[in-house]
């Protein structure tokens, strides 16, 4: 009678063991710490912005938790990520750049890699570059802190 009442409850025990896994969102890892940063209003047609007027080029600033990248995605579009890389970003070297080539950013500190759509697409990181909404409206690109991907 014993192995009969033991046979009905290990079933239970399993289904309980092999959901735990499907709880989990991903690898563990800490999330980009929050930032909260005024409105960033760049004209680009001052010298120090010129170089966002051509598509594919990059300007780094203050804001975020360790800066901004923006990013000239196209004529109408451009993109603001967050420079604190999305694997471990507590770590003290957890800073993104664009790499020398100019075709992709990077974390020197881990390796990770991203595309210019804030992608991982090499390393450890899973988990996309944060994101802030950047609008252009002619000659004036204004970035907020509103986030608009990534964490």
């Amino acid at each position: 009678m014993t192995n009969s009442k033991a046979c009905t409850q290990t079933p239970l025990l399993i289904c309980i063991f092999a959901l735990l896994p499907a709880c989990s969102t991903g690898p563990a890892d800490d999330p980009i710490p929050p930032a909260s940063f005024p409105d960033i209003y760049l004209n680009l047609l001052l010298p120090e912005n010129l170089v966002l007027q051509q598509t594919g080029n990059y300007r780094y600033l203050n804001g975020g938790v360790r800066g901004l990248i923006v990013y000239r995605a196209s004529a109408t579009q451009m993109r603001a990520f967050e420079r604190n890389c999305s694997y471990q970003p507590n770590s003290a070297c957890a800073t993104v750049e664009v790499h020398n080539s100019g075709l992709y950013m990077h974390d020197v500190c881990c390796g990770s890699h991203f595309n210019f759509d804030g992608q991982p697409s090499g390393g450890p990181a899973w988990r996309p570059l944060r994101q802030y909404n950047a609008i252009l409206n002619g000659n004036e690109l204004v970035i907020t802190d509103e986030v608009i991907s990534g964490n």
